[in-house]
């Protein structure tokens, strides 16, 4: 029949703005989703709305979507919720009033799809890439329980605290390397450049060279002579190297368990996941989520394969009866304190609020371990930089020294 579709043929939908006239004569306006304009002044119509112009929406692209784009949207669309502003009308303020034109058009996606009669949980669900399905099970429990403004407002404080401690890390972090990537080309400049230049002037002087210098020598030659393999191999091996963690489930487990061994940096990412773990899982059982249900979220949220595994024997061990502390005590990845505060909150019947205390609690910690870190790193990284390029400096400068005795 002409009016049945195959399912790979299947009519793109697209964000269509409508005006018209109601009844009653009123101007009225508003956007509708649909495969065509002949669609919406169908829909319209059967509405009782005499349609005068439609339009179809063109987005621009934008930057991309992050999670600070998301974390915002969902305290906006909480603030809004609690202030008694309508669902269909919250989306149209956010969507028409952010920045990024990425987001404006996966706002209007949203409104679109909730404007037809989807539940807002499922209508984040058609978008895995921006929501988790931590965030989709909160809002679902959020719409069950009719307590959607105030799990809205428990998941703006969650992305709030996770994206803080990501940053903390990644400052953490990112300064050694950064100056230690620095300290390489600045090496790299000289033993292309600069010491060959000297390399030039040494050979007049007809007398045997210091052997630090001889030995900078021999690597400056060796620099200029393979300097593309160098860099090539370098920056092709920290490629691959990424591109691999990023996909080897193997190579993810075996680099999270580095990090956890690292000296200094691993106590610090080991109380950075143990916070977002604690954190998560505090989130979900405070808005009446099952605790087994609650471990599918936190063990991915914690962003270690090695808790994420650890999570996993946990919800094995409670689905059969164990208690949360039994089991986080068998995962060993936990330290006692933590094991404690969960078992006081099993106790007590407060555990997403002794939870939610450890979180605090070793949240806290990481800002004073990336402050202390920062105040260490740099002193070291001071002397690694003196040693190294004053090393070369001094090599090149001992015939010179030597000269200057001689005569």
């Amino acid at each position: 029949m002409a009016l049945s579709r195959s399912a790979g043929n299947q009519v793109k939908e697209s964000v269509f703005a409508w005006e018209g006239k109601d009844k009653t004569g009123k101007t009225v306006r508003g956007e509708l989703r649909a495969g065509g304009e002949a669609v919406v002044n169908v829909t319209l119509r059967r509405q009782g709305i005499m349609v005068t112009k439609v339009k179809k929406k063109v987005y621009r692209s934008g930057k991309k979507v992050t999670d600070k784009d998301i974390t915002l949207f969902t305290r906006q669309l909480a603030t809004m919720m609690k202030a008694g502003v309508p669902l269909l009308q919250s989306f149209d303020i956010v969507g028409k009033g952010h920045a990024n034109p990425s987001v404006s058009k996966l706002v209007m996606d949203l409104r679109a799809d909730i404007e037809t009669g989807t539940s807002l949980n499922q209508a984040f669900r058609k978008f895995p890439l921006y929501f988790d399905p931590l965030f989709c099970n909160l809002v679902g429990a959020g719409e069950q329980a009719g307590i959607l403004e105030d799990l809205l407002t428990r998941l703006a404080i969650y992305k709030e605290k996770t994206i803080a401690i990501k940053a903390k890390i990644k400052s953490a972090l990112t300064y050694p390397v950064s100056i230690l990537a620095v300290a390489f080309l600045v090496t790299a400049v000289i033993m292309i450049w600069v010491v060959p230049a000297f390399k030039e002037v040494f050979t007049s002087f007809g007398a045997n060279l210091p052997a630090p210098t001889l030995f900078v020598m021999a690597l400056s030659e060796f620099f200029v002579k393979w300097w593309y393999i160098i860099f090539g191999g370098l920056f092709a091996s920290i490629y691959f190297f990424f591109r691999a963690w990023q996909r080897s489930l193997q190579m993810q487990r075996f680099m999270d368990k580095l990090l956890l061994r690292l000296p200094v940096f691993g106590e610090v990412i080991r109380k950075a996941t143990i916070a977002r773990w604690t954190r998560t899982l505090s989130t979900m059982f405070a808005a009446g989520v099952p605790l087994v249900e609650s471990l599918d979220s936190v063990g991915g949220a914690a962003g270690n394969a090695v808790y994420l595994d650890a999570t996993r024997k946990i919800q094995t061990e409670v689905s059969t009866g164990t208690s949360l502390t039994v089991a986080m005590q068998n995962a060993d990845v936990f330290p006692n304190m933590v094991t404690q505060m969960v078992s006081i909150g099993e106790e007590s019947g407060s555990l997403d609020a002794m939870l939610g205390k450890v979180a605090d609690f070793y949240e806290d910690e990481v800002d004073e371990a990336v402050a202390s870190l920062s105040a260490l790193m740099e002193p070291a990284i001071m002397v690694i930089l003196g040693v190294l390029i004053g090393g070369l400096v001094v090599a090149m400068y001992l015939p010179i020294f030597k000269l200057g005795a001689v005569v």
